[in-house]
């Protein structure tokens, strides 16, 4: 029987959010303004930017900040990041259990290229689903049964890691096991979202309960 591991990337595989954080804060400061990691969290985080610029900075080329935003954090990536902890013992057990392997996210392409090269763990995945690349990103379903479609895995027999809202409810609908990642959110938050059961990170005691569904 195939299995697959399914994972988000921003805030999954990498802690990205004081990245985003530190970036979002120096442009809302070149406007003369300050933002706290609340107003980021409430109303930044798990957006698109296309969705979201238009009401953070009225009256402003949304594409052309989007642009510049995505620019500037791929310079913070330049020299490597540390991968979320556990995350590289996790994929080479994968390998020698023989489950498929696939990022899933709504990061334009060239960013998950520098993300997942930053953390050194591009060679790892035979797959990566971009969200606008699909007939519809997160948080509908479609990239995350994109990937079930080409792996021809079903969905019972795949686990999703997310740690935002909107990633969480793809997940759920898409029919894996949804597992939450507290990089940002708690417990409680996580689950209200659609997460089965929550990991600090991939070095959590708990993930063996979560692979253990796949036990015989």
């Amino acid at each position: 029987m195939t299995h697959a591991l399914l994972f988000d990337l921003d805030g999954t595989l990498l802690h990205s959010d004081p990245l985003h954080f530190a970036i979002f804060a120096e442009m809302f400061e070149e406007r003369g303004q300050t933002i706290d990691e609340a107003f980021y969290m409430e109303r930044i985080h798990g957006t698109q930017n296309l969705d979201s610029f238009p009401l953070l900075f009225p009256g402003e080329d949304a594409q052309a900040l989007s642009d510049m935003k995505e620019t500037r954090f791929r310079e913070r990536l330049i020299g490597g990041q540390p991968a979320m902890p556990g995350a590289r013992a996790l994929l080479d057990r994968a390998k020698s259990e023989g489950w498929r392997l696939a990022v899933v996210t709504n990061a334009p392409r060239i960013n998950a290229e520098y993300m997942l090269n930053a953390i050194g763990l591009r060679d790892s995945f035979e797959l990566l689903v971009i969200g606008d690349e699909c007939s519809r990103a997160k948080p509908d379903p479609e990239p995350y049964l994109a990937a079930m479609r080409t792996f021809g895995v079903s969905p019972e027999h795949c686990i999703a890691f997310e740690d935002s809202p909107s990633g969480l409810r793809a997940a759920r609908a898409s029919g894996a096991y949804t597992v939450g990642i507290r990089s940002s959110g708690d417990d409680t938050h996580l689950r209200a979202a659609g997460a089965e059961v929550t990991l600090a990170d991939f070095d959590d005691p708990a993930l063996e309960d979560v692979l253990g569904r796949w036990k015989t």
